[in-house]
């Protein structure tokens, strides 16, 4: 017998961690290959991980809640294997004796890049990540290096404020002070427990506004022939079709076009260069009562406005049915968030890592303009814009936006949604 280790799947583009939301096998039970032995949660899809291997589970290596970053190990399994295997697993040393590795001329490439776990324990814990020595590829600092640094002791060393020239200490940067203030209950109140997949919305957002430079720009829209038009064609629409021909359909369809005309709105940040994406996948936000997910239109500039409908009418369905598979998640380059949905007339949206913006479409409203120089009733959108600064200018989100208004304002009693 030989004993293997199952460590934490990459379950989505840019995923580095995952919470086990909940163990489906014990130590003892005996598993077949491809058998699913744990949910995991992450900040893109909830997935069952099933099993590498056919034998039988000899340690669970991680609580239900626990978060593990991709590669570590979460179970281990004691399978059928040769002699020879068995060998060469005593003869290997143990990972305790192995000499420290000289970190003089190891790659530090990747040092600064610290992932939503790593940012979260350096927070709760006051530690100042630069002067962490990270074991992780290129430098990285894990989690496990920060675990060590607490148990050691380390992590108050660390967090020490530094003194300045005058011997003056100097103020605590943000990354040093506590991020979660001790918070009293008081009879009435009501304690929530914080839910994996709540977990994995924070440490994703977290994530988003530590590493990203926010900008955020706005734009209105006069939609009112787009309004006029849709409600011609609805009733129609959902006789021939079975379901809803939406106005965040035209929406989608717009934001298609114009980042087909302005590519540098679909690209992503990668450290030492910028990722412009040749595919137009389109990230649609969608809510349940107690969790976001933001599934994919594949291809958005290649549908019609009745294929974008479909896939909206789809996807969320499947998220509702807990149907949403993991490469419905995947793949996304740009994101646009119904906000008008429920009422929303302005807001700065927090940009969907990797990806470079995210743009709001709020609520339609009517409101008096001036029209040829006369007062008339129109029906007005704000459309808020949000860019990561690294890769985006204020000049070509201004003409992309401008591109979209011009998309939406020029629809007519002739646009066909076919």
């Amino acid at each position: 017998m030989a004993t293997e280790q199952m460590k934490m799947p990459q379950l989505g583009e840019s995923v580095t961690e995952g919470t086990i939301s909940k163990w489906l096998v014990s130590p003892g039970d005996h598993v077949n290959k491809y058998d699913p032995i744990a949910e995991v949660m992450t900040d893109k899809v909830n997935a069952e991980v099933p099993s590498s291997f056919t034998g039988t589970i000899t340690k669970l290596a991680a609580a239900e809640g626990d978060t593990l970053q991709v590669g570590e190990v979460f179970c281990e399994i004691e399978v059928e294997g040769s002699a020879q295997q068995s060998a060469k697993t005593e003869e290997a040393p143990a990972q305790d004796e192995a000499p420290e590795p000289d970190q003089t001329n190891v790659d530090q490439s990747q040092k600064k890049r610290y992932s939503p776990a790593v940012l979260r324990l350096a927070d709760e814990h006051g530690i100042d990540l630069a002067a962490v020595q990270g074991t992780g590829a290129g430098g990285r600092i894990t989690r496990k290096d920060l675990l060590k640094l607490i148990e050691s002791g380390g992590a108050q060393e660390t967090a020490a404020p530094v003194s300045d020239s005058a011997g003056q200490p100097e103020p605590a940067k943000p990354s040093q002070a506590k991020a979660a203030p001790s918070i009293s209950s008081m009879p009435g109140d009501v304690e929530l427990p914080v839910t994996p997949i709540r977990q994995a919305i924070a440490a994703n957002m977290l994530r988003s506004k530590h590493e990203i430079p926010h900008a955020w720009t706005m734009m209105e829209v006069d939609v009112t022939n787009l309004v006029t038009r849709r409600n011609q064609l609805k009733d129609q629409f959902k006789a021939k079709e079975g379901f809803n021909l939406t106005f965040f359909a035209f929406f989608v369809k717009a934001v298609a076009q114009a980042l087909k005309e302005f590519p540098e709105m679909n690209s992503m940040w990668a450290g030492d260069k910028i990722v412009q994406k040749k595919a137009i996948n389109v990230s649609i936000a969608v809510a349940t009562d107690d969790a976001l997910f933001v599934p994919v239109i594949k291809d958005a500039d290649e549908k019609t406005i009745k294929g974008i409908a479909k896939e909206i009418h789809e996807l969320a369905s499947k998220v509702r049915q807990g149907k949403l598979k993991q490469s419905d998640m995947e793949g996304g380059t740009f994101t646009v968030n119904n906000t008008g949905s429920f009422g929303s007339v302005q807001s700065m949206g927090i940009i969907n890592y990797p990806q470079a913006a995210i743009l709001q479409v709020e609520s339609i409203v009517k409101r008096p303009m001036i029209v040829n120089g006369m007062i008339a009733a129109r029906d007005m959108v704000n459309l808020c814009l949000s860019l990561d600064h690294r890769v985006l200018d204020g000049l070509v989100c201004g003409r992309f936006l401008q591109r979209i208004k011009q998309i939406l304002e020029g629809i007519d009693e002739e646009t066909s949604v076919y």
